[in-house]
C-alpha cells in the first residue's frame, strides 16, 4: 500500500522535535552543574574564611597581653603579630581582603573581636562575599 503524499516525512518531524527536547535538557543539565560548581566553589571559600579567624581568635586568646597588635584597617597593611595569618589566609583564598578590629569593652575585662574576611564570588567585581565573626575575649587571671 502506497502512502499518501502528505504523510511523507513526518517521522523526520518526529526526530527533530525530540532532537530540540533533548537539547533543552541537556542544556539545562550544563546550567545546573555550572551553578553546583559555584555553590561549592562558594562553601570552599567559606570554609577556607571560617578556618582562618578561628586560627586568629586562638592565636589572640593566647596573646592577650598583645591584643591590640593584631588590629587591621581594611586595606592596611598587617603587623608582624599578623603578617604570616594576613599571608596564609590570602594563599588559602586567593583575593581576599581581612579587616580586624579590637574594642576594649569599657568596665569589664573582656576585648570585643570583630574579624571580616571579604573575597569576590565568581564574576563579581567586588568583595560580594564576607565572613564575619564576632567574638569577646576575656582577659586570664
Amino acid at each position: 500500500m502506497k502512502m499518501k503524499p502528505r504523510q511523507q516525512g513526518i517521522a523526520l518531524v518526529e526526530v527533530l522535535v525530540a532532537v530540540v527536547i533533548l537539547a533543552i535538557g541537556l542544556l539545562g543539565t550544563i546550567g545546573l552543574q555550572a551553578r553546583a560548581y559555584s555553590a561549592l566553589n562558594e562553601a570552599t571559600q567559606r570554609g577556607e574564611a571560617t578556618i582562618a579567624t578561628e586560627k586568629l581568635i586562638g592565636m589572640m586568646t593566647v596573646d592577650q597581653a598583645n591584643l591590640g597588635d593584631y588590629a587591621l584597617a581594611a586595606g592596611g597593611d598587617p603587623g608582624p603579630r599578623l603578617a604570616d595569618w594576613y599571608q596564609e589566609t590570602r594563599a588559602a583564598i586567593p583575593g581576599s581582603s581581612a579587616e580586624v578590629e579590637v574594642n576594649p569593652v569599657a568596665g569589664t575585662g573582656r576585648t570585643e573581636v570583630v574579624i571580616s574576611i571579604g573575597w569576590q564570588g565568581r564574576g563579581a567585581a567586588d568583595f560580594s562575599n564576607t565572613h564575619r565573626v564576632v567574638t569577646y575575649i576575656s582577659q586570664s587571671k
